[in-house]
């Protein structure tokens, strides 16, 4: 219990570090690109080795498959009506030319913010809000599951913390350019924080015990919103405002995860 609290405290804590950042500075996008890039490959390295690997170790390729399929797909809708949730004035924009997603509001966050981004984003902050508790749950869920098996969950866990900061930093600017206050910001992602906690003692304890098939679907279903939140969010929105630099942060990101993840 005490070492899964840690583990816990230790992948939430940059939800709060990073709305405290958030709300103090204004960072250049490239600085968040790579953020979220070196974000994306330790999170490669976690949904690989420590996710979908160890739910096709207890439950079988039938249910793995179908367990990250189910968190692909839940993730991949509720993402979307986030994302009309966050942008309600906006129009229609062909297919062929990405935006960027609503739900990671650079701009709020960058030194280059446009005066116009609080009525062209609406609700951008507490929807990327609600997105990072969407998949953080069964990602905190699952290594809570690590922990309690002795299966280690050191990738899994540096993947989380990294990917935490970045979402919180942006998220929070974006809330304050909305008008928020500070209080109720950082109010706001420490409940997340404390809520993700919780989710990592669970996995830890109720669930570290059960039958491996029920162990196998939050697994898979946490490799699946993982997934869905790289090609859906994070990489896009990487590569939008980094370029092609973002493939070296990303790739050292991945080398970081797997180091840790043969500890």
């Amino acid at each position: 219990m005490g070492t899964s609290l840690l583990f816990g405290v230790i992948a939430s804590t940059p939800l709060i570090i990073g709305s405290l950042i958030g709300i103090r500075f204004e960072l250049p996008k490239r600085i968040l690109a790579m953020l979220l890039a070196f974000a994306a490959g330790s999170l490669i390295t976690a949904l690989a080795f420590e996710l979908f690997f160890d739910a096709y170790e207890h439950g079988g390729i039938v249910l793995a498959a179908g367990g990250l399929f189910a968190g692909a797909v839940v993730f991949t809708v509720l993402s979307a009506l986030l994302d009309k949730w966050a942008q309600p004035g906006e129009q229609d924009v062909p297919a062929d030319e990405y935006q960027g997603s609503a739900k990671l509001d650079t701009d709020a966050a960058a030194q280059e913010k446009k005066s116009s981004s609080v009525s062209t984003r609406g609700a951008a902050g507490l929807a990327l809000l609600a997105a990072v508790t969407l998949d953080g749950i069964p990602e905190n869920v699952a290594l809570g599951v690590a922990l309690g098996e002795g299966t280690g969950g050191l990738a899994l866990l540096a993947a989380i913390f990294v990917s935490n900061l970045p979402e919180a930093l942006v998220g929070s600017s974006s809330m304050q350019s909305q008008g928020m206050s500070r209080g109720k910001i950082l109010g706001l992602w420490t409940a997340c924080a404390v809520l993700l906690v919780a989710a990592v003692v669970i996995g830890a304890g109720p669930l570290s015990g059960a039958d491996p098939q029920t162990i196998s679907l939050p697994l898979a279903f946490a490799a699946g919103a993982v997934i869905a939140s790289l090609a859906d969010t994070l990489m896009p929105e990487a590569y939008e405002h980094g370029g092609p630099a973002v493939a070296l942060s990303t790739a050292a990101g991945f080398v970081l995860a797997f180091v840790l993840s043969l500890m």
